[in-house]
């Protein structure tokens, strides 16, 4: 994964084995790494830089259901844990946060506890959809060492698919942004 956080500010993952020791992994390693997964064709060559952080991050997932208890109200990585695959963590959390806002300036303002003793059902829905996004694009983005030929196989018709089906590009896009 590539993802851009500022002009300046790439956060890459690569796929290794989650035992792997984070020491075996050098700068040259890495930089090394990341030319040979992400050149396509031709002289590519990456924008090499001072790496900042390195560790092994699991590929994990879990949902807190209910997302409350009582006055505890779980929001963000408290309530669910995407893998990065689909880029989804922060923009799960942001959209918790503003329908627990929402509630809390209902309860305030006039006195109405009903968006606050629903709250868990109303992010219920868009955390699953994000998490089942997420284990979709992990499952068709990563190799799995159980993988045989033939599963790898249904990877690549399907990334074909989304590269040259129009609408399933178009499905692909809507669940990214999370506008589902």
């Amino acid at each position: 994964l590539h993802s851009m956080r500022s002009a300046k500010l790439v956060r890459n993952y690569i796929q290794c084995a989650t035992n792997e020791d984070i020491n075996n992994w050098s700068d040259d390693r890495i930089w090394a790494e990341l030319q040979k997964r992400m050149e396509l064709e031709g002289d590519f060559r990456l924008n090499k830089g001072k790496i900042i952080e390195k560790s092994v991050t699991p590929m994990r997932a879990f949902i807190v259901e209910p997302m409350q208890y009582g006055n505890l109200y779980l929001a963000g990585d408290s309530a669910h844990i995407v893998p990065p695959t689909g880029a989804k963590g922060l923009n799960l959390a942001v959209k918790d946060v503003r329908i627990l806002a929402d509630a809390i300036v209902e309860k305030y303002q006039k006195g109405k506890d009903i968006k606050l003793q629903s709250y868990s059902a109303n992010c219920l829905g868009h955390v699953w959809r994000a998490q089942y996004f997420s284990w979709w694009m992990t499952s068709l983005l990563h190799r799995f060492d159980e993988y045989d030929s033939y599963q790898r196989k249904l990877q690549l018709s399907q990334l074909r698919y989304i590269t040259e089906s129009r609408h399933a590009a178009a499905s692909l896009a809507e669940n990214y942004v999370g506008m589902y």
